[in-house]
């Protein structure tokens, strides 16, 4: 399915997280997301894949925690006070993702959105819904449950 026929659903602007990993910001749709944690080492899961740290005790539920920065293949992966943990509740699972920092909540009309390029990446080119343009800015829009729902992430049960 094309951007505009994702965003054909609601042609009113929408509301994206924006996030960095190295040098490239990302945007995710800010009603995922419950809530913005500082990076704390989760506790390690044997057999995990890399890009899972492990999970972490969020009052009460367990999170698994996963690394984007290993899951999209950045170079290494430093943890510092910027290094923020993203909370998000997609299908009533709550999943955690490790970010570099987090930017700001951005609202992008839908003609300010362009349809992705057919390229390979280490980000499955589904799960990118287009890119934002704002000013000089350029986000890469990331369908959240989707890229979590994939086989070899397997973290939500898509409905």
């Amino acid at each position: 399915m094309s951007v505009m026929g994702k965003m054909a659903e609601g042609t009113a602007a929408r509301e994206y997280l924006t996030f960095r990993l190295d040098q490239e910001e990302y945007g995710i749709d800010i009603l995922k997301v419950q809530e913005i944690r500082g990076y704390e080492p989760p506790t390690r899961i044997a057999n995990a894949p890399a890009f899972i740290k492990g999970v972490v005790n969020l009052r009460g539920t367990i999170v698994p925690i996963v690394d984007m920065r290993l899951k999209f293949n950045c170079s290494k992966a430093e943890y510092n006070s910027f290094t923020v943990v993203i909370i998000l509740n997609m299908h009533q699972r709550v999943v955690g993702i490790v970010v570099d920092s987090v930017s700001d909540v951005m609202e992008l009309p839908p003609e300010a959105i362009r349809s992705a390029p057919d390229i390979d990446s280490a980000i499955d080119s589904g799960s990118i819904t287009g890119l934002g343009s704002v000013g000089e800015r350029m986000l890469i829009l990331l369908d959240i449950e989707k890229l979590m729902s994939s086989e070899d992430m397997g973290l939500v049960a898509v409905e």
